[in-house]
């Protein structure tokens, strides 16, 4: 067996290097005859100009790129700024090729230094930067930024809307350098019109201090800028959208976007009943849920740069309103702003039904314990989020960064429920009640971020400081009634209370480090950070008197206070490599921790303080095969310090639970470690990427649960449990195959996850060992811009295995299947379906495992293709369910939820494009 998988291995080899080829040369200046670095070099076909493969030259001029053997005639271009583009075409590349020296000419129409170039190429690289030049890649009239980002080579955007370049993870999208309504770019990349764009550069993601002082990124993740065409800088653009639908669903939405240059202002607003973020997020469909926009939660909630907004199940009513400004004065200072309103009214009727496990049973006593409950809610949401940022340039080498934020919200919440417990011997208890809530949260903040580079390169000194405000203010008013009736001695539980609980939070971090370098790619950085922390949380009961109505019986029993006032005090030395191919950096240091908590409890003041030192280290190594291959290693270790409530609180305020605290936790340890491969072929579209991931902890802090069946009340506190791992294993591969106006894409996957916890139930120790196993096949298919067809099937099975545990084992699998088809034909019209199918086998009996999902949209354009009139059906077969099953080591909990049902909208779109340039050539249809 071993010597068939070697012979296999060898010839895999052998024939994916048979079916390569080489080509180098060296590129150089004509007059002078020096060599010119950064080059860029790249393959492109005679017949429709489409980017093969593409490399740089290095410091000596030489290139050398192995893509696929080629058999269609093929250019051979160099670029470089300032210089003439050379061209020479080749039949075929079947073989390996030495182009021998390449020399370049100067471009003879300059002016004052400014060169005037007649062709961009398609793709430049600039040190760390991937730049590709938009108006080579065709594009529809009407296509959005992410229409755009599709056809670039080596960035996908999966089902989900995350984007990836080369297999790594886009997570900050900028416009001109600035964010666009938070650097998720979820509003940019699916508003902003593709014809807008100049550049779409990719650097990797720095932190601000990365970016300043000119460090290698630490994190293995990308940032996309899209870069706004000069002529097209001043304009006005925007689209209104409004839809009426069946059983009172409504939509309307609308983003204006005003650019003058360096200014550039941009209002959103937003409102409906169909559990949408009001936003265009797929133009066939909208922003309609269920469908391809599966990267909006199916609860109603949505997320805009970090922020939820809604949330819960239920059906949400939505609103929201932001505007975004940037611009910048005198060359020196740039600003960037925005600022979001968000409302959410949220209405649910649930129904649940919960087996607790219990263990350690004598004969004759229950055996189970289930309770079924039933209740409605309706919730109320308002936030004010506002985010400013000022970048100062004092002088060449020196920067100022401060960035302000405040956040406001308030929360209403009413709800009522009613809930039984049953054993073998039958009813147990009746619970009923209702809650009504109000909380107002407060955040104020900024992150400050002082940058000096001396004429030294490489040699720098930054200082941190952010400082974090948070305060929370709550009013509860619960009535619950509890009767009991297995035991006649025992009475009803009957109260009426009032809790006023107060949260307050002040936090101040700083830091300061410099930086020195050896050689030129290696530097040491020598910081020193402290952190102080202080924070509160304070709860008050009142009863209600009978007689007056009045809340004002104090309750000592139900009231507590906690404190704690940390402080964290770090010196590190760090060392970094900055190598063509090889990047690493390597953090070690000491953690010195006082922490000091307190407890006002039933009059008796409880202090508790302790010390710590603890290691501080963190590492990770970049090394890049090729360019289109790295691998890319990460490892932290981190100590968490148990909270004031896991160590001192003491809470008896509900009638069927009671929450202890554990004064002698001891602080939690975790190793982390991650690893990924990335393999792109840009000359046959395939991509490989292969990740893993490894998480093990020592003093883990756990929750432990002991079930009084006496009592019937369940007493929660906490624990440490040394030893626990968990890890994650997965890989994806895809491939392009183009062929006349047909191209497919396969597309395979598979992730994995492990996990193994010991825990407390009832005092008894157990251990669980779980693992889950996702393999997934996809295909797309597109016949030029006129049909697209995308089916998609995924597989989900997880199971644990229990020891010194109620049971043995439990097991579960789910079948996803999804079919995306999207026809435009004839001209004007564009018509979309989505189906999915989910079978969770998860669900108990009494409650719907399956169902089907159908969504459907048609759409045809007027005025030149201004104004878009839309008629789409949701759940067309009325089949969406929202069910789900909980398995903890004291329970199995089933729940049902309100969803959004079939509805019918026909909604109007109107777009308004005013640039001062020129609109580009129209974009005739290939058939």
């Amino acid at each position: 067996m071993k010597r068939l998988l070697c012979l296999s291995l060898m010839l895999f080899c052998f024939i994916s290097h048979a079916q390569n080829v080489t080509i180098r040369g060296k590129i150089s200046e004509r007059s002078s005859k020096l060599p010119l670095e950064s080059a860029t070099v790249y393959l492109t076909t005679v017949k429709d100009s489409t980017i093969v493969d593409y490399t740089i030259s290095n410091k000596n001029g030489t290139f050398t790129l192995t893509t696929k053997k080629i058999k269609q005639p093929v250019f051979l271009k160099v670029s470089f700024t300032g210089f003439s583009e050379y061209k020479q075409q080749v039949d075929e590349l079947v073989a390996d090729k030495d182009f021998g020296t390449i020399e370049m000419a100067e471009s003879e129409r300059t002016l004052n230094e400014v060169v005037i170039k007649s062709e961009a190429p398609p793709v430049r690289i600039k040190q760390d930067t991937l730049e590709f030049n938009a108006s080579s890649f065709k594009v529809r009239p009407d296509a959005n930024v992410e229409s755009l980002l599709k056809q670039l080579p080596g960035v996908e955007i999966d089902a989900n809307g995350k984007i990836t370049v080369n297999g790594k993870e886009v997570n900050n999208i900028l416009v001109n350098g600035k964010p666009f309504f938070g650097k998720d770019g979820k509003i940019a990349t699916e508003n902003l019109p593709a014809e807008l764009i100049d550049k779409v550069q990719v650097t990797d993601t720095k932190t601000k201090e990365e970016e300043l002082s000119g460090q290698a990124a630490s994190k293995d993740e990308k940032t996309i800028n899209l870069t706004i065409q000069k002529d097209m800088n001043k304009g006005l653009f925007g689209k209104f959208s409004a839809g009426k639908g069946s059983d009172d669903r409504y939509e309307a939405s609308g983003l204006l976007n005003y650019f003058k240059d360096e200014q550039k202002f941009s209002f959103l607003g937003s409102s409906n009943n169909v559990n949408s973020i009001g936003f265009s997020m797929d133009e066939v469909f909208d922003s309609m849920g269920g469908g391809r926009n599966v990267y909006m939660s199916g609860d109603g909630s949505f997320n805009i740069d970090g922020q939820q907004y809604g949330g819960g199940s239920g059906i949400t009513q939505s609103a929201l309103a932001g505007v975004n400004y940037a611009d910048t004065y005198a060359k020196k200072l740039e600003t960037n702003g925005s600022y979001m309103y968000t409302n959410a009214k949220t209405a649910n009727v649930y129904k649940s039904r919960t087996e607790r496990l219990l263990t350690n049973t004598a004969p004759g006593e229950s055996k189970s314990f289930l309770t079924e409950s039933a209740g409605k809610s309706d919730r109320l949401h308002e936030g004010h989020n506002m985010n400013l940022e000022f970048e100062y340039k004092i002088d060449s080498l020196t920067t100022l960064s401060i960035r302000p934020r405040i956040k406001r919200s308030f929360d209403q919440n009413e709800n009522t429920e009613t809930r039984k417990a049953i054993n073998d011997l039958g009813v147990v208890y009746d619970n009923s009640g209702s809650e009504r809530s109000t909380a107002n949260d407060g955040e104020i903040g900024d992150e400050l971020y002082f940058n000096k580079n001396f004429k030294k390169k490489g040699r720098t000194l930054g200082i941190t400081f952010n400082n974090t405000h948070q305060s929370s203010e709550s009013d509860e008013f619960n009535d619950s009634e509890t009767f009991y009736y297995q035991d006649p001695d025992r009475t009803s539980d009957i109260r009426h209370q009032r809790q006023l609980e107060h949260n307050r939070s002040d936090d101040y971090y700083t830091r300061i480090g410099f930086s020195e370098p050896i050689t030129d790619s290696v530097s040491v950085t020598l910081r020193a950070s402290y952190n102080w922390k202080n924070s509160g949380n304070s709860k008050n009961t009142f009863s209600r008197n009978d007689f007056t109505g009045d809340y004002t019986n104090f309750q000592d029993a139900l009231s507590y206070g906690l404190q704690t006032n940390a402080t964290n005090f770090i010196p590190s030395a760090s060392i970094s490599l900055r190598k063509k191919k090889v990047s690493a950096g390597f953090t070690l240091g000491t953690l010195f921790t006082s922490l000091d908590n307190s407890r006002d409890f039933e009059g008796v003041h409880t202090a508790l303080g302790k010390k710590y030192i603890y290691a501080d280290a963190s590492g990770w190594f970049n090394y890049r095969l090729t360019k289109s291959k790295s691998i890319y290693i990460y490892y932290d270790y981190d100590v968490q310090m148990p909270t004031a409530d896991q160590l001192l609180i003491r809470d008896f305020s509900s009638p069927l639970t009671i929450l202890t605290g554990n004064p002698d936790l001891d602080p939690s340890e975790t190793h982390n470690f991650y690893l990924n491969y990335n393999d792109y072929d840009y000359a046959s579209r395939s991509g490989f990427y292969l990740y893993s991931g490894i998480n093990y902890k020592t003093k883990d802090i756990i929750s432990t649960s002991i079930f009084d069946e006496t009592n019937l009340i369940n007493q929660i506190s906490y624990a440490n449990i040394d030893n626990s791992y968990s890890g994650y294993l997965g890989f994806s591969m895809d491939k392009s195959i183009k062929f006349g106006a047909h191209k497919l894409k396969p597309s395979g996957g598979f992730s994995g996850n492990y996990n193994y916890n010991r825990g407390l139930t009832n005092n008894k120790l157990y251990k669980a060992f779980g693992y889950s196993i996702t393999p997934e096949l996809g295909l797309s298919y597109e016949y030029g811009e006129i049909l697209t067809i995308q089916p998609n099937y995924r597989y989900e099975f997880n199971q644990t295995d229990y020891e010194n545990y109620a049971v043995d084992k439990s097991s579960a699998f789910r079948h996803v299947f999804k079919m995306e088809t999207t026809v435009r034909w004839p001209k004007h019209v564009v018509f979309g379906t989505d189906f999915g199918y989910t079978y969770n086998s998860n669900i108990a009996d009494g409650f719907k495992k399956d169902f089907y999902l159908l969504n459907t949209s048609f759409g045809y354009n007027f005025l030149n293709d201004k104004l878009l009139a839309k008629v789409k059906v949701y759940d067309i077969l009325n089949q969406n369910t929202n069910t789900s099953r909980q398995i903890t080591p004291e329970f199995i909990s089933d729940m049902q939820n309100t969803v959004l049902k079939r509805y019918v909208m026909f909604s109007l779109t109107y777009k308004i494009e005013k640039f001062g340039g020129k609109k580009k050539n129209e974009w005739e249809m290939e058939e």
